[in-house]
């Protein structure tokens, strides 16, 4: 084993694994309860998708009991200057924001500063014509879709807006909603409201609350709403896939399918829906987090009943994905035969607009990161293969 810039280079059965002497403890894969040879499979795979084009690269990191079986960077951060992905980069994170923002929510409820059967109006006077609570936000049943009509309010990117979300969110309630409250599964802006109101409620900025309650105690360092000038080289350029040329720098300026604002912007909205730039580590112990009850290292963010509140379907079979259900921030796996791919009931995650992804599997006691930075990804099977090479290689 031997060290070279803060990084150590594990060298396991011929295969490398790099984890950062800030990150994980590693595990073998044996100890881990994986084959060897079949993981390098899931990491051979990526390797050659990077050199096909087929992605650009991305970060992988695999957790079990703590520890890290895999944390495999590949591919290049950025493609045309061929500098090579590495397993610190920043990732915009997009819907991953949302998971957080909840947990935010969870928190201020056990601290008696709210329940989840609250009107929003309670807190944002703005809906007082509306019957939204907390908890219909938490579910995405309030019935607010990724527009308002009538309103400069579209699409789900906001880094490029110079008013903060407060203002914007005076604006949502204006037109009728997509859903009455409650009724169905309505994705958009339900996330970004409870940033405001953990605002109003906290009299912080969301930055700020995320930063103290949950960022700092978590040693989640490189989580923020926009990258310091000088950490710029460290966050991975976005890419698109085409059918003729395969994948291509997405374009600048920004917007929601570009580079997009997170270096050289006006820093004013933080997006609690999808605003966030972390790093596969730092989302790593979040959800490390969760999967331990809700504390980590000895802190503890939220209790484990509020992690269980989380994390069990909240709509009754009404979600309409064959085998899954949502809960507060989650999707959950309610049965894996009707699902229909492999996992095992009590499974949550989501993911992000920039392909991003990850999941928590209580039973299997493992957390998996998937970070990579391509937008209009449709055609990726890139989520399906890291699924089914992860768990081929189970013992």
């Amino acid at each position: 084993m031997r060290a070279f810039k803060g990084w150590l280079l594990v060298v396991i059965l011929g295969w490398p694994l790099v984890v950062s002497s800030q990150g994980f403890q590693p595990i073998t894969p044996a100890e881990a309860g994986f084959d060897a040879e079949r993981l390098e499979r899931l990491t051979g795979t990526f390797d050659a998708y990077a050199a096909s084009g087929r992605l650009a690269g991305g970060v992988i990191l695999v957790l079990r009991d703590g520890k890290a079986v895999v944390n495999h960077a590949f591919g290049h951060r950025d493609v045309d200057a061929r500098d090579p992905m590495r397993a610190d980069a920043l990732f915009r994170i997009a819907s991953q924001t949302k998971a957080i923002v909840s947990v935010g929510i969870l928190m201020l409820q056990e601290e008696g500063r709210l329940l989840l059967t609250d009107p929003v109006s309670t807190y944002l006077p703005e809906f007082g014509k509306t019957t939204i609570t907390i908890r219909h936000l938490l579910m995405h049943a309030a019935g607010i879709g990724y527009s308002v009509p009538n309103t400069d309010i579209s699409g789900w990117y906001f880094a490029h807006r110079t008013e903060p979300m407060r203002e914007l969110v005076r604006r949502m309630p204006t037109q009728p909603f997509i859903e009455p409250p409650g009724d169905r599964f309505v994705y958009g802006y339900a996330t970004d409201i409870l940033g405001v109101v953990i605002e109003d409620i906290t009299g912080m900025s969301l930055e700020s609350f995320l930063a103290q309650r949950i960022f700092g105690p978590l040693k989640m360092t490189d989580t923020r709403f926009f990258v310091p000038v000088s950490e710029r080289n460290r966050l991975a350029v976005v890419y698109s896939a085409t059918a003729e040329r395969g994948i291509v720098r997405a374009p600048d300026p920004g917007g929601a399918v570009g580079q997009g604002h997170y270096v050289e912007g006006p820093r004013t909205a933080q997006s609690g829906g999808a605003g966030l730039v972390s790093t596969a580590r730092d989302y790593g112990r979040f959800l490390q987090m969760l999967l331990d009850g809700g504390e980590l290292d000895g802190v503890r963010i939220l209790s484990p009943k509020s992690v269980a509140l989380m994390t069990i379907d909240h709509f009754d079979g009404r979600y309409g994905r064959p085998g899954l259900g949502f809960g507060l921030g989650f999707e959950v796996v309610t049965d894996v035969g009707a699902r229909g791919v492999p996992g095992e009931v009590g499974d949550y995650g989501w993911g992000g607009a920039y392909h991003s992804h990850y999941w928590v599997s209580p039973k299997d006691r493992l957390v998996v990161v998937f970070m990579t930075q391509l937008i209009q990804a449709t055609a990726s099977d890139a989520h399906g293969k890291l699924r089914t090479l992860l768990y081929q290689a189970m013992e």
